[in-house]
C-alpha cells in the first residue's frame, strides 16, 4: 500500500501530480494555526502586488513565488513565518521590513511572529521592487564592444 504524501513532506515530483498552488493550499490547511493564516495572508498580498506571479513548490516542501526568477519563499517554523527574498540585499527597504538574514550578500528575510501586524503597503512595494529587479536582470544585456 502506498503511503499518503502530505503537503509538508511532498517534493515537487512526489506530490501525486498536484499543482504547486494545491500543495500551498494543503500546507496552509495542514498548519491549522496562526502560521497557516499568516502564510495565506502573505500569499494573498503577493498575488495582489503581482497578479502574474507563478507559484512553485521546491526543496521538498517550500512555497516559492516567481516572476522572471524567484521573488521570495514562504517558510514556516515553530515560532515564525519567514519570507526570504532571493535578491533582497539589492532591494531598497525604506519601511525596514527586513529583520532577518541581514548579513548575507544576496538574500534578506522577514520573520513574522504570532500576533505581529504586516505593513501591507510596504510589503507589496517590496514585492513589486523584487519583480522589477528580476525583470531587469532577465533582459538580455547588450554585447560588450570589444575593440582591439
Amino acid at each position: 500500500m502506498k503511503k499518503a504524501v502530505t503537503a509538508k513532506k511532498a517534493g515537487a515530483k512526489e506530490a501525486n501530480g498536484a499543482s504547486p498552488s494545491k500543495l500551498i493550499d494543503g500546507r496552509i490547511k495542514e498548519l491549522g494555526d496562526w502560521r497557516g493564516e499568516m502564510l495565506g495572508r502573505i500569499r494573498g498580498l503577493i498575488k495582489e502586488a503581482d497578479p502574474d506571479v507563478v507559484e512553485e513548490w521546491k526543496w521538498r516542501g517550500v512555497p516559492v513565488w516567481e516572476h522572471d526568477g524567484i521573488i521570495c519563499t514562504g517558510e514556516t517554523y515553530k515560532e515564525v513565518v519567514k519570507m526570504t527574498f532571493a535578491k533582497g540585499a539589492a532591494l531598497e527597504d525604506p519601511a525596514g521590513l527586513f529583520n532577518s538574514s541581514l548579513d548575507g550578500n544576496v538574500r534578506r528575510a522577514i520573520d513574522i511572529r504570532e500576533g505581529e501586524k504586516i505593513n501591507e503597503k510596504a510589503l507589496k512595494a517590496l514585492i513589486r521592487a523584487a519583480v522589477e529587479l528580476n525583470a531587469s536582470k532577465a533582459k538580455k544585456k547588450p554585447a560588450k564592444n570589444r575593440s582591439t
